[in-house]
């Protein structure tokens, strides 16, 4: 089962209204998402060191309510779709008491070290398969 990631607001990352700058929401993705890749064994670095890399070609965020230093920040994070080439993660992130406070989106691809695009179903059928399987839309 995936456990969610935590993420204890900063000081730095707040503003001069004393909120979370909008800008950190996309770091703390950044963060949950590798955290995710290493619970379902495929941690960015091994990804990496089999010279797979996974740009983000596309991010979206609704913001629905701030956050302050020093509240603890919630984030559950899944695999909205992959179909092979693209990947679309979905997040959901809560304050301390549970309310929501921002529903994201990152969107991915994969490429060799080279910058090609790579179709994971026939470059790497292991990523596939367990990436296809924890997908919530099916192919």
């Amino acid at each position: 089962m995936i456990q969610p990631y935590h993420h204890k607001v900063q000081y730095y990352e707040t503003d001069k209204m004393g909120i979370v700058h909008h800008s950190n929401y996309i770091r703390w993705m950044e963060e949950a998402r590798v955290d995710f890749l290493r619970q379902i064994g495929w941690d960015f670095d091994k990804l990496e060191a089999m010279g797979l890399l996974s740009p983000v070609v596309h991010v979206d965020c609704r913001y629905r309510a701030s956050t302050v230093f020093p509240e603890d920040v919630t984030i559950e994070t899944w695999i909205e779709q992959f179909h092979g080439v693209r990947l679309i993660i979905g997040y959901e992130m809560r304050k301390s008491d549970g309310s929501l406070a921002c529903q994201a989106r990152s969107e991915h691809c994969f490429t060799d070290r080279e910058g090609n695009i790579l179709r994971m179903q026939s470059a790497y059928p292991d990523i596939y398969r367990d990436f296809a399987a924890l997908s919530r839309e099916k192919a």
